[in-house]
């Protein structure tokens, strides 16, 4: 078993109104995710506006993060680098602040070939000590690797696991399940867990959705692990509203962390630019999603 598996949330950001770090509200939120059961926390990931966010406060977030679980659970740093060596830059850092793992993308500005993927992720890999995920997300970064290639990852020695992003992503994971037939090498979706149920299913063994509802889809995958399949569903059924608003594209920033003030984790709901702030009948449809949920903003 790798590192990193079970519900293993991406860590948003929380700011100040004035847009500077605000780490009491990100302690909150790590005790809050602790406190819900989860198998491993992650920042620097898509739902943690790392575009956004300088190298020194990207290691702020990570020693902040690392000091707060205090060994209970494993962190993962993203690395969303555009070159080989940026990434080995960040990889290196993110170990040296307490990283566990990394969870690493593709380098995406300059879209590499098959062969410069498995040297890129190989030199990565060697750079530090800390497992390594790949993270197939074409949809963000445009670059496509296929199963057959994330099997010939999966070969590499300290790549242990890919977290599946490329849609339809239960259909992805049995393929990569069966090109890595005898490699042990483990599968987790992402999408903020809209189709966690069915990944699991097909041979997944975690997911890595937003921070803000850990505690709701903890109880879920518990059922399904159960083989409580049905409840699972039901219970699911109930969060997926929720779990769409998160993914809508230019606004999931802000819809996760308008939940976090309503759960009165953060005290402040602001993003940085490009992410936008939610407009009113945005804010009044995510309402009337979370009150189902037991969660109010009063």
């Amino acid at each position: 078993m790798p590192l990193v598996h079970g519900l293993a949330p991406i860590l948003a950001t929380p700011f100040a109104s004035d847009g500077s770090l605000d780490l009491p509200s990100l302690r909150r939120v790590v005790e809050f995710n602790l406190m819900s059961g989860v198998d491993g926390l992650a920042v620097s990931g898509m739902a943690s506006e790392t575009f956004a966010l300088t190298a020194e406060e990207r290691a702020r977030v990570l020693r902040e993060v690392v000091s707060v679980t205090a060994g209970a659970v494993p962190v993962v740093a993203g690395v969303n680098a555009t070159s080989t060596v940026t990434a080995v830059e960040q990889a290196r850092a993110a170990a040296a602040d307490g990283a566990a793992a990394l969870m690493v993308l593709p380098p995406y500005m300059v879209k590499p070939t098959p062969a410069q993927v498995l040297d890129f992720y190989a030199d990565v890999a060697a750079a530090t000590d800390c497992e390594v995920m790949v993270q197939d997300a074409p949809g963000v970064t445009g670059v496509t690797m296929a199963p057959t290639t994330l099997a010939e990852l999966g070969k590499l020695p300290g790549v242990t696991s890919v977290k599946v992003e490329a849609p339809p992503t239960p259909a992805k994971v049995t393929a990569v399940a069966d090109a890595s037939t005898g490699e042990d090498f483990a599968i987790l979706g992402g999408l903020n867990a809209q189709f966690c149920l069915d990944e699991y299913a097909r041979g997944a063994i975690g997911t890595m959705p937003a921070c803000e509802f850990p505690d709701l889809l903890r109880p879920v995958l518990d059922d399904w692990a159960a083989g409580r399949r049905e409840k699972a569903r039901e219970g699911f059924a109930r969060l997926l509203p929720l779990v769409l608003h998160g993914l809508q594209q230019g606004w999931a920033w802000a819809v996760h962390k308008e939940v976090l003030l309503a759960r009165k984790l953060i005290a402040d709901a602001t993003v940085r630019t490009p992410a936008r702030p939610l407009d009113a009948p945005t804010r009044a449809a995510l309402h009337e999603v979370l009150a189902p949920l037991g969660i109010t903003a009063g």
